[in-house]
């Protein structure tokens, strides 16, 4: 790959859901992975790197003084197949849900879960995206990647990759090390819907079918992201800014001696999870505005560009939901976006 196909001083604004403006020093669109290992071995590793996806999970505060390597690598194959599972491979640079909608079409089913989330199949396994009872890392086999530090291409199974509530090694640990190709999942031919979710069954008892078919889900699961999330094409922003604290069940029942009403969600024995959303509202933070950012009126997680805000202004917005949660609940909100 020449080196003249490395863009300067190139706008990420077209490139992240917030619609924030922020300047790559470098800029380049990898659609193959011989054209990524040809750029690693022609080049220094001194110079910063950011892989870019969708851009609906980050937040540009500043300029990158680096390369940004967009990953466009697309593809869809199915390797292999019987009567009971699939396993399909895909391009790290393939918008996510078009994947999903892929997949149901031909009968391949464990997805529909995940259905509208914005996004590419390469970011999918570094948040280790959730909704709805599923979380990706329970359909991965296989992650590829390229080691960015020496070009060399990595194959990370499944258990390898450290999957956790929204959390992975690619997230955590080598955060920025991992260029990832391609997703192998291994999905089902038969299906098994996953409806314990409130908000899935009440939508469900709103339809007429008696017979609720994978595609059902995935309809009614998108039209449930639609009525509480906005399209980002319409409304910048990058989905849930704020993950659902996970603590003790000890610590939970201090809280909900104090806040009854919290919404609680158990995980094991030991631990629960409890919604983020509920105590930003609870703080009054629920559709208020600062300048030209502020939180959505339809849900209290998702913090809004209303048009001309900096990446500066979401955090100082984000910041102040933050220490508002704190002070009342005493605890500290996680933010789900790569700041920078």
């Amino acid at each position: 790959m020449a080196l003249s196909s490395i863009l300067e001083n190139i706008s990420l604004q077209p490139y992240n859901t917030f619609g924030v403006e922020a300047t790559a020093r470098c800029f380049l669109s990898v659609a193959t992975t011989e054209a990524l290992v040809a750029l690693l071995g022609g080049q220094g590793q001194d110079v910063p790197i950011l892989v870019l996806g969708g851009g609906s999970n980050i937040l540009f505060t500043r300029d990158f003084e680096g390369l940004v390597l967009k990953n466009d690598i697309l593809g869809i194959d199915v390797l292999a197949k019987d009567d009971r599972s699939v396993r399909v491979r895909a391009g790290g640079g393939e918008d996510w849900h078009t994947f999903v909608q892929w997949c149901l079409r031909r009968g391949f089913y464990g997805l529909e879960n995940l259905s509208l989330i914005p996004g590419t199949v390469g970011a999918a396994p570094v948040q280790n995206i959730g909704a709805y009872g599923v979380e990706v890392g329970d359909r991965i086999e296989t992650v590829e990647a390229i080691d960015l530090q020496s070009g060399e291409p990595c194959r990370f199974k499944a258990d390898a990759c450290d999957f956790a509530y929204r959390r992975s090694l690619f997230k955590d640990r080598f955060r920025g090390r991992f260029f990832i190709t391609a997703v192998i999942f291994k999905l089902s031919k038969q299906p098994q819907l996953i409806t314990a979710y409130a908000d899935v069954r009440h939508a469900l008892a709103e339809r007429k079918e008696t017979t609720l078919t994978p595609q059902g889900l995935s309809d009614t699961i998108c039209a449930i992201r639609r009525r509480k999330l906005p399209d980002p094409e319409k409304l910048a922003n990058a989905g849930s800014f704020f993950k659902n604290p996970v603590i003790s069940r000890q610590h939970c029942d201090e809280l909900v001696g104090r806040f009854p009403e919290l919404p609680v969600y158990p995980l094991d024995d030991q631990r629960v999870k409890i919604a983020a959303g509920w105590m930003i509202e609870y703080c009054g933070w629920k559709g208020r505005t600062l300048g030209a950012c502020g939180v959505y009126p339809h849900q209290a997680l998702v913090l809004v560009n209303y048009g001309g805000a900096s990446g500066r202004d979401i955090l100082i917005l984000a910041e102040a939901v933050q220490a508002s949660v704190e002070e009342t609940f005493g605890i500290r909100l996680e933010p789900e976006p790569l700041i920078l």
